[in-house]
């Protein structure tokens, strides 16, 4: 009895939706974060009666033919590319993209990683570095006797001095973009990290060439939509339940084909 099998796979597909759902609802707060679909595939067909065989001697075709499945898969868990709302902070370090883009930071191992998580702070050095200490890769250092910066929508960061009447331009801040944002490869602490299917990144200027504006004193919220998955986990917990009468009614049924004599 094949049920009891294909019943499993649907049990166990629910089972990852709902692991996937409650990683969602998980990082609601988290800054930028962009929330991740479960897609799944019907496994492959066992052919009784393929569509089209001739059925008699006088050519007559079957229309329809017999495919019986064998359950469901999980195909691929992707990441939705939609940006989350602005939120006003005020502090000068803080940086929302506003479209498309990533911030290139470097990691203690030297490799490169990429985030939209603009939550900056200053090094003791005076460099501009993300929360866990990991420098942009722009390299920008704020002169220690600069009162305060601004960033410009174009990623120009401009240093002001108490004596001075005019700004003295630091650095710019670049953005990174990838030909399929989907398929970099999460590494925690709202990173990103290039892989083949993610394709070579591309530095650009804010503004320029489809990436985004930068936006001082803004942070990008997470793009989790709570009541959405909520709704998706009513839905997953419901195939789970239908789910597990089948291996139910197919346990009754096997039942029933023992107690024959």
């Amino acid at each position: 009895m094949k049920s009891l099998q294909i019943a499993a796979t649907g049990m166990a597909a629910q089972q990852m939706r709902v692991d996937v759902i409650s990683n969602n609802i998980a990082n609601m707060s988290t800054a930028a974060y962009r929330p991740r679909v479960a897609e799944f595939s019907d496994l492959m067909y066992q052919q009784y009666l393929t569509p089209g065989t001739i059925a008699s001697q006088v050519g007559t075709v079957v229309p329809a033919g017999i495919q019986l499945g064998t359950g469901v898969r999980p195909s691929t868990v992707s990441m939705e590319i939609t940006q989350g709302s602005l939120r006003e902070t005020g502090s000068e370090l803080d940086v929302a993209i506003d479209g498309s883009g990533f911030l290139e930071v470097t990691l203690p191992s030297g490799d490169p990683a990429y985030t939209r998580d603009g939550k900056l702070n200053r090094s003791p050095e005076g460099e501009i570095v993300t929360m866990d200490g990991n420098p942009l890769a722009d390299g920008i250092i704020i002169p220690e006797d600069a009162s305060h910066i601004s960033i410009s929508r174009d990623g120009e960061v401009v240093a002001y001095f108490d004596n001075a009447t005019e700004g003295q331009a630091i650095g710019t801040i670049s953005l990174t973009r990838f030909v399929n944002e989907k398929g970099l490869e999460a590494i925690g602490d709202n990173m990103f990290r290039e892989t083949e299917a993610s394709g070579a990144p591309t530095q650009l200027v804010a503004g320029t060439e489809g990436a985004g504006f930068l936006r001082q004193g803004f942070l990008e919220e997470s793009g989790v939509d709570v009541v959405k998955e909520i709704s998706d986990l009513i839905e997953a917990q419901r195939g789970y339940e239908l789910n597990s009468k089948v291996i139910t009614a197919s346990d009754e049924m096997l039942a029933a084909t023992t107690r024959l004599r």
